[in-house]
């Protein structure tokens, strides 16, 4: 069987002396490791890491980094572990550790919080990268959590299928960059001028990188997207569609009716489709944004709406992905036994 490739544990940066320290770790692992040092005991354990939740696993090959880099003796262990991206069912094993339990017992806080944490964000990416097929999806979360996450979400989002990512730290593990839009903050440092300021992106940013305005500056998105795709021709790439919730477009006042008329809803993509085609811009591609969770993009796939991309932020981080890790070996906790996974691969 062909191993499959996985990320070289330096490029995840940790502070090793500070996690063999225990200093990130819950203090009972610690001082559980403090009492088997101190009594020169070393017990060769069998631990087993499982979720309780259907999901798409990420933050596997981080965990193994933080095995290998911070456990006392790496060649002391022996590590057999699943893939980021791969599918887990509630119960199954996705990691399993064997050596002598003080080189890795003040780890466990370290590992089974990276799996949380990406495999939360890969589950919800993938849910939505599922509804929304076969249109795209852009990760747009960095402004809704701390910086210092940025990596591995943006790394999680990738394998989960999203084909781009707002920043260049949120691409560094996989060697890209991030993407985006015009902004609403230039629009207004150009004194509200969407294509004043769409021209001075395509001025100074290179003919390689997409040009995509936002055209809900001024509440009325059908009038802007023809201005910019009018002022910018074949470069311009796409319109992002940002409305507020609290607001309703200028071009679905007149039609509204029974449907929900606020933030970016159907009918006002439709009025930009069908204004964008009319002025000879079928090119132009539909970028829309602003409160989409797996739920409204199903909605709109079911009606047909006419978006080319959807960009996804905050709705990444809903849920809860937890897992467990328990001593299987030499004895284990009633209701938690050794449960073998035959797809399990050996890290080497």
């Amino acid at each position: 069987m062909t191993r499959r490739a996985r990320l070289d544990p330096e490029i995840f940066h940790l502070p090793v002396e500070k996690m063999r320290s225990g200093y990130y770790s819950d203090k009972y692992f610690v001082r559980a490791r403090e009492i088997l040092l101190a009594d020169g005991y070393r017990p060769r354990v069998t631990l087993q890491v499982f979720g309780k939740t259907h999901a798409f696993l990420g933050g596997i090959d981080e965990a193994i980094a933080i095995l290998k880099l911070c456990a006392i003796e790496w060649k002391d262990l022996d590590v057999r572990a699943l893939h980021d991206g791969d599918e887990i069912a509630p119960w199954e094993t996705v990691l399993l550790i064997d050596g002598p339990y003080d080189a890795y017992a003040h780890l466990e806080t370290l590992y089974l919080g990276v799996l949380a944490r990406r495999t939360r964000v890969g589950t919800n990416t993938r849910r939505v990268v599922e509804a929304a097929h076969p249109k795209e999806v852009m990760f747009f979360p960095a402004r809704h959590d701390h910086w210092l996450v940025q990596t591995g979400d943006g790394y999680a989002a990738h394998i989960a299928g999203a084909i781009g990512v707002s920043t260049d730290a949120q691409a560094s593990w996989w060697g890209s960059e991030g993407i985006g839009t015009v902004p609403h903050a230039l629009i207004a440092a150009y004194g509200g001028d969407t294509v004043l300021a769409t021209r001075k992106f395509a001025e100074h940013m290179g003919a390689n990188v997409r040009l995509v305005t936002l055209v809900d500056f001024e509440n009325d998105c059908v009038r802007t997207s023809l201005e910019v795709a009018a002022a910018l021709g074949e470069r311009l790439f796409g319109v992002r569609i940002d409305t507020s919730e609290m607001l309703v477009d200028k071009s679905v006042i007149p039609q509204m009716g029974r449907f929900r008329p606020t933030g970016v809803c159907p009918q006002l993509v439709e009025n930009v489709r069908r204004a964008l085609d009319g002025g000879g811009f079928g090119h132009v591609k539909l970028i829309v944004s602003g409160g989409f969770t797996v739920e409204k993009i199903r909605e709109f796939e079911r009606h047909g709406v006419p978006v080319d991309v959807y960009g996804v932020g905050s709705s990444l981080f809903q849920g809860r992905f937890d897992f467990t890790a328990d001593v299987v070996k030499p004895t284990a906790k009633v209701g938690r036994e050794y449960r073998p996974n035959p797809k399990l691969e050996r890290v080497v």
